[in-house]
């Protein structure tokens, strides 16, 4: 792995630091061996002059190995540290282009889901039980509705519920009325996602909402999809109602940062995020901040790429890249990694 490349270099000045202070040990004990010798000769007078000249070129051979003891320990150093500095940011490199990409897979990935989402919305909406309530909201109409809904959910697990709605914003049928029993009779008027679906100008459009709390089902976590309903089912025709569907995104989005292709060493500390097009936190590998945290997210104005961040951290990011007609929410998928040596 390339973090090996910064321990082999930290390895090895360490190494060479032990080794020479080593020889300084060796070179201080020559020096005052050289020194004794150098006193005893001089007791010895006459007798010990050749000894002592020996001593001298000891005790000068000693000082010419510390000076170069010296000099290699400052070269080493400056070499070493540059060699670190080097490997950390190949490292920086390898790995924050390795968290992009897998960044990037995994809002793709949202991305291609959601496409789905807004075809069925669209598809769903020409439906005739769902037209045939929305225009005549009789007791039968609205049971055929909320019986053909109920269908529809059980072949697309990925849903909570599905709402027909009136021109007024009343809920007319859903797709769970045993499991939801407040949503039949609810006003959604002042929702954003029923006045931007009343506001499509064809069935070619449709309308997306920020993942929130949806109080009627449950407190549940949605993303919500919807698009008017039209007189026929004709993509011209006139609006007479809308269709709201809600994508189980807190089983599904978990399922998607849970899933992110990491060693098992890395799950321990990597954080897999998806965020808003405001940096707002909507999914994450932990389960922390979700809905509350707003990640302080740096692009620089790029849409793929990765930083260290202020903790040392390395962060990779990609911007939504749309799927399709899909052009996406402006949502970035984050993956945060702390480094081996600060994490635990």
């Amino acid at each position: 792995m390339p973090e090996r490349i910064v321990a082999l270099s930290r390895a090895v000045s360490d190494l060479a630091t032990r080794k020479m202070d080593e020889i300084q040990a060796v070179t201080n004990t020559t020096k005052i061996l050289a020194l004794n010798a150098l006193i005893e000769a001089m007791r010895a007078g006459e007798a010990g002059r050749g000894f002592a000249v020996v001593a001298q070129e000891v005790k000068a051979i000693s000082e010419r190995i510390t000076c170069i003891g010296e000099e290699l320990r400052g070269q080493m150093a400056v070499q070493t540290e540059e060699l670190n500095t080097l490997g950390k940011r190949l490292v920086s490199q390898l790995r924050g282009g390795r968290l992009a990409d897998l960044a990037l897979n995994m809002i793709d990935i949202i991305d291609r889901n959601l496409y789905e989402r807004s075809c069925d919305v669209r598809w769903w909406a020409t439906d005739s039980a769902v037209v045939d309530c929305a225009a005549a909201p009789t007791a039968d109409h609205c049971h055929h509705a909320s019986h053909r809904l109920a269908v529809i959910l059980g072949a697309y697990t990925v849903y909570l519920d599905l709402w027909v709605v009136d021109s007024r914003g009343t809920v007319l049928a859903n797709g769970r009325p045993d499991r939801y029993r407040r949503v039949v009779g609810s006003s959604v008027a002042g929702e954003s996602w029923f006045r931007d679906a009343m506001a499509t100008r064809s069935g070619a459009d449709f309308a997306v909402a920020d993942i929130a709390v949806n109080d009627l089902l449950d407190r549940s976590t949605v993303a919500t999809y919807a698009t008017a309903i039209r007189e026929g089912g004709e993509e011209d025709g006139k609006v007479i109602g809308v269709l709201g569907i809600f994508f189980d995104w807190q089983a599904q989005s978990q399922g998607v940062v849970d899933s992110v292709r990491l060693t098992e060493e890395e799950r321990s500390r990597t954080r897999c995020l998806l965020v808003d097009r405001r940096h707002r936190v909507i999914a994450a590998s932990d389960q922390r901040g979700v809905l509350t945290e707003a990640f302080s997210l740096r692009t620089d104005g790029h849409t793929h790429g990765t930083y260290t961040d202020e903790k040392g951290n390395v962060v990779g990011y990609a911007l939504t890249p749309g799927y399709e007609t899909y052009r996406g929410l402006g949502w970035y998928g984050v993956i945060v990694q702390e480094s081996i040596s600060g994490h635990g």
